[in-house]
């Protein structure tokens, strides 16, 4: 599923300069987007409780996530490792609120499913906030994520070597197309019940997916084709994901659900759905 290298419209209409500069004088112009979209979106969940501003801060995080990967061979390396480390925590603290909402949304749109169940997940819900809120502003985030721009930056400029940027990302690219290629290979080979390898195509896919937008007028060639199987990738494991996530979050807490409802009927539903989700997905790695 590699993509194209040919020079195609989009690298004829490049500007020279951008074609030119090098990948260290270009990072902060990636980076620092970014950073500040986290901290614009940390802020907002503080004063917007949505599942919405929640995702916005996973995903912006994850973005530096694989930013940072991109840039993995021209930063130091146990600094970089730090850093990618930071990023996952702070996407992780927003995410235990996210898994919630997602559970929630799954069972309310499920008749199957006694609704009783919908007052006390929200009430967890509500808990799980809190504490995400509390770890996201004891962490400092606005303070973090700058410290992390200015301190590679500095390491990049002050760089004796220049790298092309073009050829730089090419390779990069190219790297995660490899590593996303090696992983549909070992989902496709594994029991159904692997869901780990199934979860593996999924982060791969979308870092993947996340360099191809970040690059994308750089890149040579028309990525719109690769975007387009990402994005099925993205959907189809996302769902078998969401589902396999609630099904463990419920499994997790049962006891604090206990007399709210009939948890049974609703792991037992799970359990269905995960066994069919997961043949969706293996059903998409035969056509990849």
């Amino acid at each position: 599923m590699q993509a194209s290298r040919k020079v195609g419209k989009q690298a004829a209409d490049r500007e020279p300069a951008e074609a030119e500069q090098s990948a260290e004088a270009a990072f902060a112009s990636y980076a620092a987007p970014l950073v500040d979209a986290a901290i614009e979106h940390a802020n907002e969940v503080h004063e917007d409780a949505s599942p919405e501003a929640l995702h916005k801060l996973r995903v912006s995080l994850r973005r530096l996530r694989s930013l940072w990967w991109a840039f993995e061979p021209l930063l130091e390396k146990g600094g970089n490792t730090r850093q990618r480390a930071l990023y996952k925590y702070l996407a992780t603290a927003a995410g235990k609120t996210r898994d919630w909402d997602i559970l929630i949304a799954l069972i309310a749109g499920n008749e199957r499913i006694a609704p009783e169940l919908s007052p006390q997940l929200q009430a967890v819900r509500g808990d799980a906030l809190a504490t995400s809120r509390e770890t996201l502003s004891n962490a400092g985030v606005k303070r973090l994520l700058q410290d992390a721009l200015s301190s590679a930056s500095k390491e990049l400029n002050t760089a004796h070597e220049r790298v092309p940027l073009q050829t730089f990302v090419e390779q990069r690219v190219a790297a995660s197309e490899r590593s996303l290629k090696k992983r549909i290979k070992r989902a496709s080979r594994a029991k159904r019940s692997n869901y780990t390898a199934f979860h593996d195509v999924r982060k791969a896919g979308k870092k993947v997916r996340y360099l191809l937008e970040f690059f994308e007028p750089v890149l040579s060639g028309n990525h719109k084709r690769v975007l387009k199987r990402l994005k099925r990738i993205q959907k189809r494991f996302g769902t078998l994901n969401d589902i396999v996530a609630s099904e463990m979050l419920l499994r997790d807490n049962v006891d604090l659900l206990a007399g709210s409802g009939d948890t049974d009927a609703a792991l037992r539903w799970f359990r269905k759905e995960r066994k069919r989700r997961m043949r969706a997905a293996a059903g998409l790695l035969r056509k990849l």
